[in-house]
């Protein structure tokens, strides 16, 4: 999982450390919070946001001092993310290679959702308007997007090769090495297309 961490914080995505699921069957997460909602799906510090780095002596040092934590990328900083049913994701890909879209980094988490990496919009001019689809924060209020997220600034995404309760493993589909990061806008199209 370090190795993991460093590759990504050398790439120039800031990382951190999350949650881990346990062995002990005790409970499905590492954190404290008692039916935790999202178990080893979320940052384990609070001050994730400012923790985030890509210095690989701090980012070093969290893996040397905790293994099996799972490693939480935010958005909004280099990248968005579009987090979607895995079928959509499968159809999207399959619509892409056809139509020759470009496809950036994607990662699969299980195989209930698919996470596809696009440029971000950072906090463009008209964000106002932009940011008012609210799809990071309601999807199920989105008719015309069922099940479609929106990861943007202040939300974030569980990487590979991050493991999740119940041995579900998140993988990547489309690697981000040598993957140009798509525009968003055309992204959007196709999996808002995929996602009714």
């Amino acid at each position: 999982m370090g190795a993991a961490a460093q590759e990504y914080a050398a790439l120039g995505w800031p990382c951190c450390p999350g949650a881990h699921s346990t062995t002990d069957g005790t409970r499905a997460c590492s954190c404290d919070r008692v039916g935790c909602p999202s178990p080893g799906a979320h940052p384990s510090s609070q001050v994730w946001q400012l923790q985030a780095t890509i210095d690989a002596d701090r980012v070093g040092q969290w893996w040397a001092g905790d293994p099996d934590a799972n490693i939480i990328l935010p958005t909004g900083r280099v990248f968005d993310v579009f987090d979607v049913p895995a079928s959509a994701g499968r159809l999207a890909l399959a619509r892409m290679e056809r139509d020759r879209v470009p496809v950036g980094p994607v990662a699969a988490m299980g195989d209930e959702r698919y996470l596809f990496f696009v440029a971000t919009r950072g906090a463009p001019v008209d964000e106002d308007e932009w940011w008012s689809c609210h799809l990071d924060t309601v999807p199920e209020s989105v008719v015309e997007t069922p099940g479609m997220r929106w990861h943007c600034r202040d939300s974030y995404v569980v990487a590979p090769p991050s493991v999740l309760p119940l041995g579900r493993a998140v993988t990547w589909v489309n690697l981000p090495e040598n993957a140009t990061l798509p525009d968003p806008v055309r992204i959007l199209e196709i999996l808002a297309d995929v996602c009714v």
